[in-house]
């Protein structure tokens, strides 16, 4: 009986230590997914930092969706869809501004 009980404990403990690498949520930290223009083929990283919530050093607004920020050198609008890597930037000018649409590899 001692056994069992001790065999569940540890079993317990197992899968609350498992359950966080699991689930979708984010690794606390710093990753640096590539990213690349759809239509060049030009790569470059971001750096997102989970921890300080900030994109390139800008302040970021992160959910389970995903995560987006703005960049006041370049005046972009910056939206990383989580689930499938899609980063649209949006400029906005007097005559309408653009969009620009990219990829980027998350790891998950």
């Amino acid at each position: 009986m001692i056994l069992i009980r001790r065999a569940l404990r540890i079993g317990v403990l197992t899968f609350a230590m498992a359950t966080p690498a699991m689930s979708g949520e984010p690794r606390p930290g710093k990753v640096a997914p590539t990213c690349s223009n759809l239509a060049s083929g030009a790569n470059w990283q971001i750096e997102i930092d989970y921890d300080k919530a900030t994109v390139d050093s800008n302040p970021a607004r992160i959910s389970d969706g995903q995560i987006s920020w703005h960049d006041p050198t370049d005046g972009g609008n910056y939206t990383l869809d989580r689930k499938s890597g899609e980063l649209t930037v949006v400029f906005a000018s007097s005559t309408g501004g653009y969009f620009l649409h990219h990829r980027c590899k998350l790891g998950n």
